[in-house]
């Protein structure tokens, strides 16, 4: 990944965007070639030498039954924001302005393991949905659904780990600009109502 020095992230700010993204594209290379799906995941720093991620795909999905050459990659994507000259206090000092993309992002490399049964399947579904429901008014668990209900969902899935063994992210937040300008970023990101992305400008200004 091509990561000029003013964007490249901190560990805390890697930490960050793996506790608190919800899903991330599988990339596995096949005898059928790239083959990629959307999975939410969780993160376990506890898991080897890196962490791992750990999701699951329907048994249906034939990509977790691939043979998979190399490492797999899993893409993490934070929140990201079209960022407009117009917002730039530097835009009517000199005009020379152009638009660009707000993003954060991590390109998680590793050795993909599957696990195909229950008990593994039951402690991360579980995780899953209770990472997911803590913010709910009235949180949802697993063991609300009958017990024979959840056998049949969990028969339909199988898990992926995504053991980790190196991470490459980019965290461009408009570090690169004039204190004035990101004021403008974060004022404009807010008229838009993208208050998601503007926490994140701001919190790449105090780190």
């Amino acid at each position: 990944m091509y990561t000029p020095a003013h964007f490249a992230p901190s560990d805390e700010a890697v930490d960050s965007l793996l506790h608190h993204t919800g899903a991330a594209n599988l990339v596995t290379m096949t005898e059928d070639g790239l083959v990629a799906t959307l999975l939410p995941f969780v993160y376990e720093p506890s898991r080897g030498e890196h962490g791992a991620l750990h999701a699951h795909m329907a048994r249906n999905n034939t990509q977790w039954s691939s043979p998979v050459s190399g490492e797999a990659l899993m893409i993490v994507q934070g929140a990201d924001a079209y960022i407009s000259p117009s917002w730039y206090a530097s835009k009517a000092e000199h005009g020379r302005v152009v638009p660009t993309w707000n993003y954060s992002t991590a390109h998680i490399y590793g050795e993909l393991i599957i696990h195909d049964d229950a008990e593994w399947l039951g402690r991360h579904v579980r995780r899953l949905s209770n990472q997911h429901e803590a913010g709910m008014p009235r949180p949802w668990t697993v063991d609300e659904a009958p017990e024979r209900f959840i056998a049949g969902q969990l028969r339909a899935i199988v898990g992926v780990e995504l053991l980790i063994s190196r991470v490459e992210a980019k965290t461009k937040l408009s570090q690169n600009r004039a204190p004035a300008d990101v004021d403008g970023v974060i004022a404009g990101l807010h008229a838009a109502g993208d208050s998601a992305s503007a926490a994140d400008v701001e919190r790449a200004r105090t780190s």
